[in-house]
């Protein structure tokens, strides 16, 4: 099995970026939990960041015939990435949405998710562990089973 984590523009500022709302972790630090938890489940987690939503449309497409499902926190694009959400659509597969912080206490623009409409569901507000919950939650149901 293979899951795709794709992470879009400034989260390869994490670690760095307002550690109050994105935490201390750094990307590569969370992609590397994911591995870890990726091997104990027998599953392949293949990740990538970019700060460009072409790159994204790009890996999605190329990578998501090979995959089983995908975990996707959008960064900016959430709001307006619409080449990127037709992308989504596209791979007919499982998505979870994720984000560090809880986008529904924030700004009102932030609010919105052009992704949400097309996703098996959302996590947010639950910092790096969201990922890990994505990734449980994600393999549980493509087995027909729970993680415990």
């Amino acid at each position: 099995m293979k899951i795709l984590v794709v992470n879009g523009p400034n989260l390869n500022m994490l670690g760095t970026r307002d550690m109050t709302i994105y935490g201390l972790k750094t990307l590569a630090e969370i992609n590397e939990l994911l591995e870890q938890h990726g091997r104990r489940m027998n599953v392949e987690v293949a990740t990538f960041q970019s700060n460009s939503e072409g790159a994204l449309v790009d890996f999605i497409q190329q990578q998501s015939p090979s995959a089983d499902g995908i975990i996707i926190n959008p960064g900016a694009l959430t709001h307006y990435g619409y080449s990127l959400c037709d992308a989504l659509v596209d791979t007919k597969l499982p998505i979870i949405e994720v984000h560090l912080s809880n986008i529904y206490k924030r700004e009102e623009w932030r609010a919105k998710s052009v992704i949400s409409p097309i996703v098996k569901g959302q996590i947010g507000g639950l910092g790096w562990r969201g990922y890990v919950a994505a990734l449980r939650t994600l393999v549980g149901e493509l087995l027909g089973e729970d993680w415990e």
